[in-house]
């Protein structure tokens, strides 16, 4: 990576890619074959939900009941010695979209509190969404430590070309959490923690036109688990990309979010 890539991550607060690793994965064989192959983008339906969840971290509860989970599995760069098991769901209403992340995790920290912080060093999971059907390359980059502090710019050029949402702004998205809003030390032995997300589509129309959820329409998306800084660095993906180091601003690899 050069200095220069480097600075640009550095001041809007990403983790900068680890160096890249010639040598193959030596756990690679040990994976489930989802998580190995080189699969076409993914594609995942997304129905229009019954009755808007409360907005609580409650992976369980009946507003969820119809929403099948995808599983975010594939990975990028060296395989970390723990494998999290991370789940998400995805739904919609008139207003808003919504997503709730359910992680199966060691080596769990949450230190960064300032909005749009490095947020990705931490125990942290990302939605990468592209609103506009139109321009399937410019998206939000929505992303949630376990202790439920966000980051979220609109990025119409990775990564020259961004705009971060103000404090106000993002304080618009109802976030919930299991984690305490500090976890330090690392919790190195099995915890399972969920974030859920309420996004509201006129606060997206501030940045973007908005092609609102419906029968037969599209976004083009990505999904992440991440924790750059912790003791077990991973760099997990829904949708496959095809790159050598960990790098989520590829939306080029996209999956499809096909809403019903």
């Amino acid at each position: 990576m050069t200095g220069l890539l480097a600075a640009l991550f550095l001041l809007q607060g990403l983790s900068p890619l680890p160096a890249e690793s010639t040598a193959p994965p030596a756990r690679w064989q040990a994976l489930p074959p989802a998580a190995r192959a080189d699969p076409a983008p993914a594609v995942h339906r997304v129905r229009r939900l019954r009755r808007p969840p409360a907005i609580d971290g409650d992976w369980d509860k009946p507003a969820w009941a119809g929403a099948e989970p995808l599983r975010i599995e594939r990975h990028m760069g060296p395989l970390p010695a723990f494998t999290p098991t991370v789940e998400a769901r995805l739904g919609y209403d008139s207003d808003h979209v919504y997503v709730i992340f359910r992680v199966q995790d060691r080596h769990v920290r949450s230190l960064v509190q300032e909005v749009n912080g490095n947020v990705s060093g931490d125990s942290c999971v990302e939605f990468f969404f592209a609103p506009d059907a139109s321009r399937p390359l410019c998206y939000f980059n929505l992303e949630v430590n376990a202790g439920g502090t966000p980051l979220i710019f609109y990025i119409s050029k990775p990564m020259s070309e961004l705009q971060r949402l103000p404090a106000d702004e993002v304080a618009r998205i109802g976030i919930a959490h299991s984690m305490p809003r500090i976890v330090w030390p690392e919790v190195e032995g099995p915890v399972t923690w969920t974030v859920e997300c309420r996004i509201p589509f006129d606060l997206l129309e501030r940045y973007t036109p908005v092609t609102r959820p419906a029968r037969g329409r599209a976004w083009k998306a990505n999904l992440y688990k991440t924790g750059s800084r912790t003791s077990n660095p991973n760099y997990m993906t829904w949708s496959y990309v095809d790159h050598p180091r960990p790098n989520f601003h590829l939306p080029q690899f996209f999956g499809t979010l096909e809403f019903r």
